[in-house]
C-alpha cells in the first residue's frame, strides 16, 4: 500500500455513535467484557470523558508523505461538535491555498473557511464533515469500545516487545449502525495497565479489507483523563515489513472550557 492511500484512510476512518458506558450490546464474550471493563476501571469509560464537558489542545498532524497539519482542536462531548483552526495545513485541508483555515461541524452542518472566507466546494465540505468527526474519534476512542452496534471476539494471546497482551476483535454490526462496510480492529491490552499499547485495523472503503494497518499509543494523565499524546502509524510493504507512515502529537490539553455550540458555528 503507497503513503498516500494510508494517508487518506486516516482522515474517513471515524465511526461516530452514541456512547454508553455500561455494554448494551449483546455480541461479547465473557473475556472481552472484563477486558473492556478493566480499561474502563482505569480511564473512567465515557461518563469520565463527558464530565468535561469539553476539550481544546493543539494537534500536530505529521504525514512523512504529504506534510503537515498544524491545528487548535475544540470539541463539545455532549452532541460531539467538532472545531478546528489551522494555521498550516498541508496534508489533509485545503493543500495549497493560504491563510487559516477554519472547519466546524456542528449538528451534522459542515462548515469551512481560509482566510476569513467561506468555501463552498463540496469536496472541501465532505472532507471537513469526515476530518471534524475523525479527529474526535481519534480523541475520545479509548472511551467508545462499547458504543451500541459493537461486536467483541477475544483472540487470545500475542507477545509484542516481551509484553504478553490479550487480544480482541472489534467490529460493528451494520444492521445497528447502518453502514455496510465497516472497519475493524484488533485491541492490544496490556496484562499490567490494562491500557491498549496499540491496534491493527482495517478500512475496507480503501480496498484494506483486513486490519493490517497499526497505530501504536502513548498516554498522559491529563486533569485525570487518560489521553494518547502521541500516536505513531505503521503499514506494511510488499514484503510484509512495517514502516511508519506518520506520527500524531496533541498536547496544550485543556478540559472544561465553557465552550457553547454556537461558538463553533463559522
Amino acid at each position: 500500500m503507497n503513503q498516500t492511500v494510508f494517508s487518506l484512510s486516516l482522515s474517513v476512518f471515524a465511526v461516530i455513535l452514541l456512547s454508553a458506558f455500561s455494554f448494551n450490546n449483546t455480541d461479547i464474550d465473557p473475556k472481552s467484557k472484563s477486558l473492556i471493563n478493566k480499561l474502563y476501571e482505569v480511564n473512567g469509560g465515557w461518563e469520565k470523558l463527558a464530565s468535561k464537558k469539553d476539550v481544546q489542545y493543539t494537534y500536530v498532524y505529521n504525514d512523512f508523505n504529504k506534510g503537515t497539519d498544524l491545528s487548535t482542536e475544540r470539541y463539545i462531548f455532549d452532541g460531539e461538535a467538532s472545531w478546528g483552526e489551522y494555521t498550516q495545513h498541508e496534508a489533509n485541508v485545503l493543500p495549497g491555498m493560504d491563510g487559516i483555515a477554519t472547519q466546524s461541524y456542528v449538528a451534522g452542518e459542515a462548515k469551512i473557511s481560509c482566510a476569513g472566507k467561506m468555501v463552498s466546494d463540496p469536496k472541501a465540505i465532505g472532507g471537513t464533515e469526515f476530518l471534524r468527526s475523525a479527529n474526535f474519534f481519534w480523541f475520545s476512542m479509548m472511551y467508545k469500545l462499547n458504543d451500541p452496534g459493537t461486536t467483541h471476539q477475544y483472540m487470545g494471546q500475542e507477545e509484542v516487545n516481551g509484553i504478553n497482551y490479550d487480544k480482541i476483535s472489534l467490529a460493528y454490526n451494520p444492521q445497528e449502525v447502518g453502514k455496510e462496510v465497516n472497519d475493524a480492529y484488533i485491541l492490544y491490552f496490556n496484562p499490567k495497565t490494562h491500557m491498549v499499547d496499540q491496534f491493527m485495523f482495517s478500512i475496507p472503503a480503501l480496498g484494506i479489507e483486513k486490519p493490517i494497518l497499526r497505530m501504536e499509543l502513548d498516554y498522559e494523565k491529563i486533569d485525570g483523563i487518560y489521553v494518547a499524546t502521541t500516536r505513531r502509524a505503521y503499514a506494511p510493504n510488499k514484503e510484509g515489513k512495517y514502516g511508519q507512515m506518520g506520527e500524531y502529537i496533541t498536547k496544550e490539553v485543556k478540559f472544561s472550557n465553557g465552550f457553547k455550540m454556537a461558538d463553533f458555528k463559522i
